[in-house]
């Protein structure tokens, strides 16, 4: 093939090298950072337990365990669990009910105890910087309703989300995981929920960004390095 075959490869290679190299430049960036941080300190392992040991060593649990399961919608499980120092029994179905060892319905905690939980989790020393019931939570918590954002005064911001009506914990955000997320909406090409990743933006940039390596490949037969050796040598 002579050099004016190439003129229509080499006229796309640049024009979509103008057109992809911010995006290109992002996707390598972002599988860098993303690589660099461990899962275990983006799901931030080191900084909270999700759940602590059982306190209890008996507890006299006097409720009616079929009465709790006839009372939930679509029952399917029963967990004794605990809150602090209180005994607690889940009931799961197509939502949740939380009741005492006695089957009372379980009372919604308080801040101080909200706090005091939060603590008990925390892997750190920092104080609590601030402790707020939200009617519905952020993006970072999939918008779940009624949760308690209790905040820490770290270096990572470490954020623990625990559920209104038990106090459980339902997970733990910082810094590292905002960080986390940010490239990965940059590499998914997902602005709003960062959830899509088939989304149709991602695939066009991706196949462009296949038909430019792809040019690239060609305009390599335009002047192989096998043949300026060989030239050299002459």
């Amino acid at each position: 093939m002579n050099k004016s075959s190439f003129k229509p490869i080499r006229k796309f290679h640049k024009l979509a090298g103008y057109l992809l190299a911010l995006q290109l430049f992002a996707w390598l960036l972002g599988g860098l950072v993303m690589s660099a941080i461990p899962l275990d300190m983006v799901h931030g392992k080191h900084l909270a337990k999700r759940t602590l040991d059982n306190p209890f060593t008996y507890v006299d649990y006097t409720a009616n365990l079929n009465q709790l399961a006839n009372r939930v919608a679509g029952f399917n499980s029963l967990t004794l669990s605990h809150f602090l120092d209180q005994p607690m029994i889940i009931a799961t179905g197509t939502e949740r009910a939380y009741f005492t060892a006695t089957g009372a319905p379980f009372p919604a905690p308080s801040e101080a105890q909200i706090r005091a939980n939060a603590r008990a989790h925390f892997l750190g020393d920092s104080p609590i910087d601030s402790a707020h019931l939200l009617v519905q939570g952020p993006r970072e918590v999939q918008y779940r309703p009624r949760v308690w954002q209790v905040t820490f005064a770290d270096t990572l911001s470490t954020t623990l989300y625990l559920d209104a009506h038990s106090g459980q914990v339902i997970t733990v955000r910082s810094s590292l995981w905002r960080i986390f997320d940010f490239f990965w909406m940059l590499h998914i090409m997902d602005y709003d929920e960062r959830d899509d990743f088939n989304n149709p933006l991602l695939i066009t940039f991706a196949a462009s960004s296949v038909a430019f390596c792809l040019s690239g490949m060609l305009l390599l037969l335009q002047s192989p390095p096998w043949r300026r050796r060989r030239q050299q040598m002459r």
